[in-house]
């Protein structure tokens, strides 16, 4: 069982302090405000978002990237953060952030590490969001420190996108992306192709992205249809064995699709969807073959048809209830060849008990043919204090189930264990939300109690191997808080802060993955909209324990041409600081890029 500790205990004594508050308010004149819905389910907590005008106008050349003018941990191993980087949420490991597309599932099942390998390119994004903690149990397992939603363009006008650029280490990057609409179907094709030589020995890349996205209208909904296909090539030096010296080279290739059903009848939703995913791996621990001649090959699929309804109710309020089948395998030259089935259940619903007052639950049950029943859910309240304030309060329930990489890996340096079990957290978190026409705020606290966490382990500095063992618990407590200021008619200031504090409880191992948090991380984009385009400056601030932080300075100048093409100049690392986002790992100076966009 989950133990509740004093901290628990202090959420739980907010969230019904909130209940009793709003019962026994008497003026109950305001209107709620809107539910925040993703892929239809439904939850109170509102998400962290960048939408895609915004990423068109930020100092960084990939969606990852983007990701971090938000209160997320980008842990990058190379010059652009779509070639290598694990995400951490709230002090988790990079296992314990799930990764979505249109609200499916992309995690890989094998290794956490390749979960931002994502066939899409920067024009089919529409927005994305962050959505921490509580707010991401509904979605299913690897759920620990929250999930990350990328929600896909609907190819609904006519548009063609022509985008090329050159840069720092002999950068390379083109974009081309054609939009047609035919009376009821739209289409989207997508190309991006990305290379450079490396900021240093062994950091070369090569990326390619491609996507097919379409749209058909039908009495009472949509049909949807998506392919992707991405392949990358680059150098990694180090990536996996800091401070050894390998000079490794790797290759991936991924495929997704995505087919699905929006109905909508008299208040009554149907959402039948099938997708699939492929990865490929080669990697190559020695490319020069003078210490190592290892050469590992990975596959995966991921099968998951589901199908999820939504019905508007009086009594009820707006309920859901979703069944999935899901089907993971792998065939690698190192882990051998395995799979493993999960049939689920969930629901969500959301109901206004007064007309200050909202509620939102969820319940899930996820059945792996290799683990017991795992359980999650969560309960959210929202209470309107007045026009502008707004309390929020929540309590969820977590799991992971362990990648195969966790459970069959062995080489000479770590080995897995097969009887691992499923991580379990507990998620508490409460806040206060405040917004005005031209300013808006929030602080957000939260505790998450962690149970049979994952990590690799030596007991003494002289032991061989690195042990995958489910091996205590944690704590881990932290603060977030937001800002959004219009300055003046065209400048605006987006800030954003979160301080995490993580204990481990059982100090007598070393933790390769433990300690790898950040304590500090703020973000602030000043955005000024001159007559002739879009002007953004970036400041990040990173500081993880034991170590001394680090500041980012990024800029992003454009001037338009005219109204369908415009010329922009990118910079990441002004100050060219040294830093490492990995220990062991140094990441690149000062790196600019310019180029033109043509868009008609």
């Amino acid at each position: 069982m989950l133990k509740i500790n004093r901290y628990g205990l202090f959420f739980l004594i907010i969230i019904f302090s909130n209940i009793t508050l709003a019962f026994g308010e008497e003026d109950l004149s305001f209107d709620l405000e809107p539910i925040i819905i993703t892929k239809s389910k439904v939850h109170l907590l509102v998400p962290h978002t960048v939408e895609s005008d915004k990423l068109e106008n930020l100092p960084f050349s990939s969606p990852i990237e983007a990701l971090s003018i938000l209160p997320i941990d980008l842990q990058s191993r190379s010059l652009k953060t779509d070639i290598q980087t694990d995400f951490s949420l709230r002090g988790s490991t990079y296992q314990g952030v799930l990764v979505l597309i249109d609200g499916q599932r992309v995690n890989d099942p094998k290794l956490g590490h390749y979960n931002c390998d994502l066939p899409i390119t920067r024009e089919d994004i529409q927005r994305i969001e962050v959505i921490p903690g509580v707010g991401s149990s509904v979605f299913g397992p690897d759920a620990i420190g929250g999930a990350i939603n990328i929600i896909l363009k609907k190819p609904i006008e006519k548009q063609r996108v022509l985008e090329s650029s050159f840069g720092s280490y002999q950068t390379k990057s083109g974009i081309f992306s054609i939009t047609e609409k035919i009376d009821n179907l739209g289409m989207r094709f997508s190309l991006e192709r990305q290379e450079s030589n490396g900021f240093y020995y062994d950091t070369d890349f090569k990326r390619l992205a491609t996507t097919f996205q379409s749209s058909l209208d039908i009495p009472d909904g949509e049909f949807n249809f998506g392919l992707g296909y991405m392949e990358k090539e680059f150098g990694a030096y180090d990536f996996y064995t800091p401070g050894l010296g390998y000079p490794s080279k790797e290759w991936i290739k991924a495929y997704t699709l995505n087919a699905g059903l929006n109905l909508e009848r008299q208040g009554f939703i149907i959402k039948p969807n099938f997708s699939w995913r492929r990865h490929y791996d080669k990697f190559m621990l020695d490319k020069t073959f003078v210490r190592s001649t290892s050469l590992n090959h990975h596959r995966s699929d991921v099968y998951t048809p589901n199908i999820y309804f939504q019905k508007n109710t009086e009594g009820l309020g707006r309920i859901g209830l979703g069944l999935e089948y899901g089907q993971e395998r792998v065939s690698s030259t190192v882990l051998g060849k395995h799979n493993r089935n999960h049939k689920s259940i969930f629901m969500d619903d959301s109901k206004d008990l007064t007309s200050k007052l909202s509620l939102g639950l969820s319940a899930r049950i996820d059945d792996y043919n290799d683990f017991n029943q795992a359980y999650a859910g969560s309960l959210n309240l929202r209470y309107k204090v007045s026009d502008e304030y707004s309390l929020h309060s929540g309590i969820s329930r977590s799991i992971r189930i362990p990648a195969f990489h966790e459970l069959y890996y062995s080489d000479s340096t770590s080995v897995g264990d097969a009887g691992l079990s499923c991580e379990k957290s507990l998620n508490y978190e409460s806040g206060l939300d405040y917004e005005k026409e031209k300013f808006s705020t929030g602080i957000t606290f939260f505790l998450r109690q962690e149970e049979d966490i994952i990590d690799w382990i030596k007991r003494t500095s002289s032991q061989a191997k690195w042990q995958a063992e489910n091996i205590t618990e944690a704590d881990v407590f932290g603060i977030e808080g937001l800002l959004r200021l219009e300055l003046a008619e065209n400048l605006i200031l987006d800030s954003n802060y979160a301080y995490i504090n993580k204990r481990i409880n059982d100090q007598s191992y070393l933790y390769k993955y433990g300690p790898n948090y950040i304590r500090h991380l703020a973000n602030t984009v000043f955005s000024f909209n001159s007559p002739f385009g879009v002007q953004t400056m970036g400041l990040t601030y990173k500081k993880k324990p034991i170590r001394d932080g680090w500041v980012l300075l990024g800029i992003h100048l454009s001037y338009n041409l005219n109204k369908n093409s415009k010329i922009f100049l990118k910079g990441t690392n002004i100050l060219n600081v040294e830093y490492q986002e990995i220990e062991g790992i140094p990441q690149p100076g000062r790196w600019l890029e310019a180029g033109v966009r043509f868009e008609w």
